[in-house]
């Protein structure tokens, strides 16, 4: 909180040791403060809910959904023989999130990764290749209010979004890690849960280039392809 006339005040005191004081005081209050209002604070922060895709906003439209570029797995899950072949896991990944997209919200009109590849085979050295884009640029969120998607990356979606059929927004899975799920949060893990899937979720204007929502997505499995499946479906709550 901002303190009006704060300057005035501390130039007023022209006694050093009174500004350590002061300053020493102040700390203490806001130690206790802190201190009191959080007596179990805990050494692990409890990842934020994951948000719902903003179905209604985009209803009727057409979004094209960009491949998946970026999987990460934590080393204790000794998944590099389930997860070695890239190709393979981002290919089988992007069919799950299609998949269950179509199936869980089909008010909206998604072009997937496959139909996108079509569209710039069809059109080289105009289209860039969904698979080049570099849309894992967009994992990590940037403080720049509102976020933007930075260039030549907007240029790249802009353009695709296009050729595809002129949509205006372009949903992008930036990023699927896998963590060993453990018992802290805010519930236990499902029985038998091995990790835990965060899928980061971007939905950008292709035209301001504005990132209008983002969110990570949370599912737990004993298996990759189950706590992937899981974590979609947490985008589309109060469906089975």
């Amino acid at each position: 909180m901002k303190i009006t006339g704060a300057h005035t005040i501390l130039r007023a005191v022209t006694n050093s040791l009174q500004i350590k004081s002061l300053v020493r005081g102040v700390w203490c209050v806001v130690s206790s403060i802190a201190l009191a209002a959080c007596p179990h604070k805990s050494d692990t922060l409890t990842p934020e809910p994951t948000a719902p895709l903003p179905t209604a906003g985009i209803a009727s439209q057409q979004v094209a959904v960009l491949p998946l570029t970026l999987v990460a797995a934590e080393d204790s899950l000794h998944w590099e023989a389930v997860l070695g072949e890239r190709r393979v896991v981002l290919a089988k990944s992007d069919s799950i999130i299609g998949t269950l997209l179509q199936q869980r919200a089909p008010e909206v009109t998604w072009v997937l990764p496959d139909e996108l590849r079509r569209v710039a085979r069809r059109a080289p050295g105009i289209a860039p290749s969904p698979d080049q884009m570099g849309t894992a640029i967009l994992f990590h969120q940037t403080k720049q209010e509102p976020e933007m998607v930075p260039d030549p990356l907007r240029g790249q979606l802009r353009t695709l979004a296009a050729l595809a059929g002129g949509g205006r927004y372009a949903l992008v899975p930036a990023g699927l890690t896998y963590r060993r799920a453990t018992a802290s949060g805010p519930a236990a893990p499902l029985p038998h849960a091995v990790a835990t899937a965060e899928l980061t979720v971007v939905l950008a204007d292709v035209r301001s280039g504005r990132v209008g929502f983002r969110t990570v997505a949370r599912g737990e499995g004993d298996d990759p392809w189950t706590a992937l499946a899981r974590a979609v479906k947490s985008l589309t709550p109060g469906l089975p």
